[in-house]
């Protein structure tokens, strides 16, 4: 019997909602997902802010609900077939590139306000929202398919209420980047420490990077923390997944730097 069956082969969803919604368990479960998407929310919502502070005042809107409620869809359907993705190596490394990627990306300056490319550039950041949301949320939503419990329609209900505090944190994150643009930076920072993470926790990749750390590398790395007054990291620790987030943020800080530079060369040169 494959997922799909497992899932979905106990009757109607509606049915089974109608029935669920009767039971106290169903509202201490749902208020355990609505918490979790709480804290939860930040990097998403950063996201959303970060992707559609280029799109012109009156696309914004579109732009965080569109793409929030997209993610969320996905993530719906993520979480319904998470046991058997979680377990696939490789899919975190893809997936934490492809967030690296997004993160240098959204650093590039993008000032544009057109008519006549507003609807491309808006689809172009829920595409943005809806890739860095799937990729960030792979370990996020263990934590909710545990809340859930096995129901289906606890799920849907619980990770949709998501789309409007996702939105409103885009919406108070979008005017903090306009009053301070330095924190553009700090966010793809951030993102980039969440790739590395990701990249790390790959069962391909996990193994081998304790297999480093744990030797002579891992020791003399252990050593110097010891000397500055740090306990160790490395060898016994979580150390490999450390680094792989800290280099996350220098690749993206270098790669967006440079993408940066070439965009406002770009811009310039166009300008008269």
């Amino acid at each position: 019997m494959n997922w799909f069956t497992d899932v979905f082969g106990h009757g109607n969803v509606f049915e089974q909602f109608s029935s669920e919604i009767h039971h106290p368990q169903f509202w201490v479960n749902l208020s355990k997902i609505i918490w979790i998407n709480v804290l939860l929310s930040g990097d998403n919502a950063l996201v959303v802010a970060l992707a559609c502070r280029g799109l012109a005042p009156r696309q914004r809107l579109w732009g965080m609900v569109i793409g929030s409620a997209a993610a969320v869809m996905l993530r719906i359907v993520f979480t319904i077939i998470i046991a058997t993705l979680m377990g696939l190596p490789y899919l975190k490394l893809v997936g934490g590139l492809a967030l690296l990627i997004i993160a240098a990306k959204l650093m590039v300056p993008d000032g544009k306000h057109d008519d006549v490319e507003s609807d491309s550039r808006l689809w172009a950041a829920v595409r943005i929202v809806v890739l860095a949301d799937v990729v960030m949320s792979l370990d996020n939503v263990i934590a909710v398919a545990a809340a859930a419990d096995g129901s289906i329609p606890l799920l849907v209900f619980g990770l949709a209420s998501s789309i409007p505090l996702i939105i409103a944190g885009a919406a108070v994150i979008m005017a903090l980047l306009e009053m301070l643009p330095i924190l553009v930076w700090a966010g793809a920072a951030l993102l980039g420490w969440i790739a590395g993470d990701v990249i790390a926790t790959d069962p391909a990749v996990h193994p081998k990077l304790q297999s480093i750390f744990e030797g002579a590398i891992g020791v003399k790395l252990d050593t110097l923390l010891t000397l500055l007054g740090v306990a160790p990291l490395f060898v016994a620790g979580h150390g490999d997944e450390i680094a792989c987030a800290a280099l996350g943020v220098i690749v993206v800080l270098v790669t967006g730097s440079i993408w940066r530079r070439q965009s406002l060369h770009h811009v310039a040169q166009e300008t008269p």
